[in-house]
C-alpha cells in the first residue's frame, strides 16, 4: 500500500524539498501552502504523477483554516503515514517598536499554534490504526537567544519544547514525533540574511538528511550534525561569554527591512 506525506509550506525551500525527497521514495503527497499555484507549478516543472499528489490551500496561521485542510486529506487520501508541520517564518523584532509586538504575534500563530493545529486532525486517527509521525519543524536557533531574533528563537525554542511533551502522550499509542533543527538551509527564508551561515547546506540535502531520520522514526535530530555539535557548546558558554560573543552580531531584518 502506498504511503501518504502530509507536509505544510509546501510552496518553496524546504517543504518543497521534502516533497520531492518523500515522492522519489515512493510516498503520496498531501501538499499545503498558502500559494497554491507555485505548488502547481513545481509539480509540473518535476514532473510529478498528477495521480500522486493533492494540493490543498491553507493558511496555518488561521486554525480553523489547516484543521480543514487535514480534514479534506483524510476524505480524499485518507490518514498520513507522515504529517510534517513545515510552515513557518522568521522576521526580526525590536521590542521597542509596537509594530513588532504584531509581529511577535503572527511568529507564535504560525510556528507555534499552526503547528499543534497542523497536526490535530490526524491524532485521533493514527492512534486507532496504531501509527503515524508527527514532524515538527525547529531549529538549532531554539538553543539560545539570538540579538534581533527574539520572536524567531522563542517560537522554535516552543516548538521544541511542545514536540517533546507531545511525544510522551502518543508513545503509547505508536505515533512517534520526531523533531528536527535544521541548522542554515540555503533557502528564500535564510537568503536576505546579514551574517555568517556556518555549514550551510542546500535544501535537498537536507531534506535527504530529515528523510532518513524520518524514517527511523528519531525523537530528536540536529541537521547538520556539526550544527549540533556548536549548538551545545553555545548552550553551555557561561551567558557572560555568550553575550559578548553575539555583541554586534548582524540582525535578521525586520518587516519592511
Amino acid at each position: 500500500m502506498t504511503r501518504l506525506a502530509f507536509i505544510t509550506g509546501a510552496s518553496s525551500g524546504i517543504g518543497q524539498a521534502l516533497a520531492a525527497r518523500f515522492y522519489q521514495a515512493g510516498y503520496n503527497l498531501a501538499l499545503v501552502a498558502r500559494r497554491t499555484p507555485e505548488i502547481e507549478s513545481w509539480a509540473g516543472s518535476a514532473k510529478i504523477d498528477a495521480q500522486r499528489y493533492r494540493i490543498y490551500g491553507a493558511d496555518v496561521a488561521c486554525i480553523d483554516s489547516i484543521v480543514a485542510a487535514g480534514a479534506a486529506c483524510i476524505a480524499h487520501q485518507g490518514v498520513p503515514d507522515v504529517v510534517i508541520a513545515n510552515a513557518g517564518i522568521s522576521v526580526g523584532i525590536d521590542t521597542e517598536d509596537r509594530g513588532d509586538l504584531d509581529v511577535l504575534a503572527q511568529t507564535f500563530a504560525i510556528n507555534n499554534v499552526g503547528l499543534a493545529a497542523t497536526f490535530h486532525p490526524f491524532i485521533a486517527a493514527m492512534r486507532a490504526r496504531g501509527s503515524g509521525r508527527l514532524v515538527g519543524i525547529g531549529s538549532v536557533a531554539s538553543i539560545r537567544g539570538l540579538p534581533g531574533h527574539g520572536a524567531y528563537c522563542a517560537s522554535k525554542a516552543g516548538v521544541v519544547a511542545y514536540c517533546e511533551s507531545l511525544r510522551g502522550e502518543l508513545r503509547a499509542g505508536g505515533v512517534k514525533v520526531v523533531t528536527l533543527c535544521p541548522g542554515y538551509v540555503d533557502t528564500p527564508l535564510t537568503q536576505g540574511n546579514r551574517y555568517g551561515m556556518p555549514f550551510l547546506m542546500r535544501a535537498d540535502d537536507f531534506a535527504d538528511r530529515a528523510f532518513r531520520a524520518i524514517e527511523a522514526g528519531a525523537s530528536y535530530r540536529v541537521i547538520p550534525w556539526q550544527m549540533g555539535v556548536v549548538a551545545k557548546l553555545m548552550r553551555l558558554l557561561p551567558n557572560a561569554l555568550f553575550d559578548r560573543a553575539v555583541q554586534g552580531r548582524g540582525r535578521k531584518k525586520r518587516r519592511g527591512e
